[in-house]
């Protein structure tokens, strides 16, 4: 007698089955769907060893046709404060009144340069990059947080450069130069978390990037990197709201944070008030602020 063996019917043409179930069961995901936030800050770490070797990468390239090559890491920004010296110090006679005016100015130029230089590459990080973009499935952060690595190495340079300088003046090597280290790492956390905003809104909008420099330079101008802004705001004469804007500039505090850790003429009554926690608010706002906010957008933008 034969035996006729029954088969349980195809999951797949089962009615009551339902295409979520179908694709839970068989590990499927939405293309381009936005992972969670533990997921996505997971998929960075696991990537930490390209944001850091494209970083390098992109660091090294940059003055590799330059016939000086790599020494331009250095000279770029001490050409930058020299202009400055000359226009700003000798011309306009702000040096009068700021002991080690030199090492006020280096300082303030190479923290500046930092800011300036994360935000504007982070701009064009995504929209610069499209064909990297395109090609490879990857966390998009890890764009903007690569350039604001390489200007961090970039800053390192100067700031070997920066040392030397301050040791040719005569300023002394204290215990306060290892506030630096701390006032850098939120100085950076700013940066990457505005670089990630900007890359949003530069890979939307690509004009945004054409404007961005004239925004740079006038947020530069109010950042006390060529004057004291605590001479500037000593007194009545300024408006109550135009002394706090100036004296809680981001910018502003991370610079004069740098140059009280570094320049011993600095002096604690020169720092707003509340610095550190000026300083650590604007970190927080804007690292995390940042991250969310171009985490939301994965979705939105694609991530294959």
């Amino acid at each position: 007698m034969s035996q006729v063996l029954h088969t349980p019917p195809s999951t797949a043409t089962d009615p009551d089955v339902t295409p979520a179930q179908l694709a839970a069961r068989y590990g499927l995901t939405v293309s381009g769907a936005r992972p969670s936030l533990p997921q996505y800050v997971r998929q960075l770490w696991e990537r930490r060893h390209f944001i850091t070797a494209f970083a390098t990468a992109k660091l090294t390239a940059q003055y590799s046709e330059a016939k000086l090559g790599q020494i331009w890491q250095i000279m770029t920004p001490l050409l930058n404060a020299a202009v400055y010296y000359f226009i700003f110090g000798v011309l306009l006679g702000t040096k009068h009144g700021v002991p080690d005016y030199i090492p006020f100015l280096v300082t303030g130029v190479f923290i500046w340069t930092f800011t300036q230089s994360s935000i504007m590459a982070g701009t064009r990080a995504i929209s610069g990059n499209l064909g990297l973009v395109r090609a490879l499935h990857f966390p998009r952060a890890a764009l903007p947080i690569s350039f604001c690595i390489q200007q961090l190495q970039q800053l390192l340079f100067s700031m070997a450069a920066l040392v030397v300088i301050l040791l040719c003046l005569g300023v002394p090597v204290t215990a306060a130069w290892l506030l630096a280290i701390p006032a850098l790492v939120l100085q950076f956390t700013f940066n990457a978390g505005v670089s990630m905003i900007m890359a949003r809104m530069g890979a939307k909008t690509p004009d945004i990037a054409q404007l961005m420099p004239f925004v740079l330079r006038t947020w530069m101008y109010v950042s006390g990197v060529m004057f004291s802004i605590s001479k500037i705001t000593k007194g009545d004469h300024l408006p109550h709201a135009v002394t706090i804007a100036l004296e809680t500039n981001p910018s502003a505090v991370y610079i004069d944070l740098m140059r009280f850790a570094l320049i011993d003429s600095f002096k604690a009554h020169q720092l707003p008030p509340h610095v550190w926690a000026a300083a650590t608010g604007w970190a927080l706002l804007a690292g995390v602020g940042g991250f969310i906010y171009f985490w939301k957008s994965e979705e939105k933008y694609g991530r294959g």
